[in-house]
């Protein structure tokens, strides 16, 4: 079951982009005593998401509009967000 922190980010992710694919994945368990595990258990996430907006935006692009869309979760709320943003083939 997804956490708080988890169902948020599908939200403002599926507000902001309407992707045709999106997936939000807790890696926190594979973090567990590392540096950034604040113990919540949604410390650490995959978002693997495709959107018809990233057609023409190079990686980082993609990237900084995905964390933009985050607002204050990434590097307030979360550790660390690994992003594969991609457009619709």
């Amino acid at each position: 079951m997804a956490g708080p922190v988890q169902q948020e980010m599908e939200e403002l992710l599926r507000e902001a982009f309407a992707p045709t694919r999106l997936e939000v994945i807790n890696d926190s368990a594979m973090h567990h005593g590392h540096s950034g595990d604040d113990g919540s258990g949604e410390s650490h996430f995959t978002v693997v998401i495709e959107a018809p907006q990233f057609a023409g935006m190079n990686r980082l692009a993609r990237q900084r509009a995905v964390i933009a869309a985050l607002g204050d979760i990434v590097g307030e709320r979360v550790h660390a967000v690994a992003i594969k943003a991609d457009a619709p083939a």
